[in-house]
């Protein structure tokens, strides 16, 4: 697998563990990641997330933990001990809750011998706008709030942020520290819909800006061919880095 392929996390936004199973094996070789959120675990629970990785497969579990310190942590043990790749917190649980969790799971991971997973902290969910930011009482415009909640994550001890492929840029510019990871869903082929997303990419553009790593769900999910709709989104990945090395 190629550093482009690297890239893909494809969401397994599904109902049941058959249907992500199908998904999984008709992927392999292909993605080089699977996401696991709130829908699937709900319905197919931790056993599902330890049976895909004991396949050889990559985790990024993302259940955008929020939650008072104690208990957050608790959970990133957990998540370490599944042997998930990555998984993520709100950042706006703030630095208390992040650090006590970078903390317990860096511990966690030495003590009993286990890799340790990158923690990323979620900024600006990319479904929200201005509009939805008011709603709840955040006067900053999004691209704001994004920059100071990378910062505030990256002074927290984590490893990286998610954010829209429109913020990557400012994510690069308010955090220095190296090999920070910048994770972005919202993306969305150019053929394609941006269905309830408000701040999307291509992935030609959001590799262009400096994502490590790109989340597609229904794209490849809801596609007749799940395998060839991964292959031409990182086809329109590899355009990118082919005219980059031009």
């Amino acid at each position: 697998m190629n550093a482009v392929q690297n890239k893909l996390i494809v969401a397994l936004d599904v109902e049941t563990a058959a249907q992500a199973r199908r998904l999984v094996d008709s992927l392999r070789g292909i993605a080089g990641m699977f996401k696991i959120g709130s829908q699937l675990f709900t319905a197919a629970g931790p056993d599902l997330v330890r049976e895909i990785i004991q396949a050889g497969e990559r985790i990024f579990l993302d259940l955008k933990f929020h939650d008072i310190p104690n208990t957050v942590a608790a959970a990133g043990v957990e998540a370490t001990r599944a042997g998930v790749f990555m998984f993520n917190v709100h950042a706006a649980g703030g630095s208390a809750m992040m650090l006590r969790t970078a903390t317990a799971v860096a511990e966690c991971a030495a003590r009993e011998g286990l890799v340790r997973p990158a923690i990323l902290g979620v900024t600006v969910l990319t479904s929200s706008n201005e509009v939805a930011l008011e709603e709840i009482g955040v006067r900053e415009k999004p691209d704001e709030m994004v920059a100071r909640l990378a910062q505030l994550a990256a002074h927290s001890g984590l490893d990286g942020v998610v954010a829209s492929a429109r913020e990557v840029c400012l994510v690069r510019g308010a955090v220095t520290k190296p090999d920070f990871i910048v994770v972005t869903p919202g993306v969305r082929p150019a053929d394609s819909g941006n269905d309830d997303q408000a701040r999307v990419m291509s992935p030609r553009e959001a590799v262009a800006a400096g994502a490590d790593y790109l989340v597609v769900g229904r794209p490849i999910v809801a596609a007749r061919d799940p395998a060839r709709a991964a292959q031409q989104i990182i086809d329109e990945m590899q355009s990118n880095a082919r005219a980059d090395s031009i």
